[in-house]
């Protein structure tokens, strides 16, 4: 098993539980808060990460160039702005719509991967990714009126063109956080990831921060109250995040993406076994075609 599956998978696994925690944190801190602790107190993990590695493992520090730092400036900001039309969704009695079509984030970090890096990938790659999109889709309608018919009819709805930029600034995320790792050169793809990850969460942090003084500075002192699962947030997020960028540094955006649609059936898992929910036939085939998808994604990818 090539080593990028397993980090991946290890990768959605933790997300999902940064999503749970990120749940909770809405409650108490508002959109905008929850938000922003999941690149603040990420921020200390990841700095440990690279201190572990540099001082603990010997491994050099790799030189920050040009390339990198305009990669990851670009990838960070667009993480931001996703994030903002994926909440912002909520706002609409139909979100469902643009939910869904924000999972096409595989298949656009595909088409940008080819336009940004000149990457090409197999046939049986891109029915990988079709078929996990369609299988994510489904999932993310299973609960509404919405049908799979309705997704197509739909496309030029309001909520479904905020869900395709947020899938859009999702794809161009995953590839520059590619593009930024790779630009850095070494010393090996674990340092690259760190690196990576320290550098754009520091500015994150100082982007939504300036922003959160500017429009609402209460949410710092509910920051303050919910300290405790802020930093469950922070070190499942950033450990997550350095298991993505460690992936994308060894295989191509689109392809961890795809994978990574898994972390749909962790989420489905968890409200079955954990909260009792009831499932329906759109849920069980979403789920289904999700691991049709990863197993094409493995065996012909």
């Amino acid at each position: 098993m090539e080593l990028w599956i397993p980090i991946t998978l290890v990768s959605a696994f933790l997300q999902n539980l940064r999503s749970v925690g990120q749940k909770h944190l809405k409650a108490t801190m508002g959109t905008l808060g929850a938000t922003f602790v999941r690149f603040a107190f990420g921020l200390p993990f990841a700095l440990v990460f690279v201190s572990v590695l540099h001082w603990g493992m010997d491994m050099s520090f790799p030189h920050l160039n040009r390339s990198f730092i305009l990669w990851s400036v670009l990838a960070g900001l667009s993480q931001i702005l996703a994030q903002f039309l994926l909440i912002h969704l909520f706002s609409f009695r139909n979100f469902a719509v643009g939910t869904a079509y924000s999972r096409t984030e595989p298949a656009q970090a595909a088409l940008f991967g080819l336009l940004f890096l000149s990457e090409t990938i197999s046939a049986g790659v891109l029915a990988a990714i079709a078929i996990c999109v369609v299988g994510v889709m489904l999932i993310s309608v299973a609960h509404t009126p919405v049908n799979p018919r309705s997704l197509v009819t739909s496309v030029f709805q309001r909520t479904a063109l905020i869900g395709l930029a947020s899938g859009t600034a999702f794809g161009v995320s995953a590839v520059g956080y590619r593009a930024a790792s790779l630009a850095l050169g070494g010393p090996n793809f674990i340092m690259q990831a760190a690196v990576t990850l320290a550098f754009t969460l520091t500015m994150q942090t100082i982007v939504m921060a300036a922003w959160m003084i500017f429009v609402d500075r209460s949410d710092f002192h509910r920051m303050r109250k919910g300290w405790k699962p802020g930093l469950f947030v922070g070190a499942t997020g950033a450990t997550a995040s350095f298991g993505w960028f460690a992936a994308m540094t060894l295989q191509q955006a689109a392809v961890v993406k795809a994978l990574a649609q898994v972390e749909m059936i962790f989420t489905f898992a968890s409200a079955v076994f954990f909260f009792r929910e009831k499932v329906n036939r759109l849920e069980v085939a979403g789920c289904l075609l999700i691991v049709a998808g990863i197993l094409v994604l493995v065996l012909m990818g």
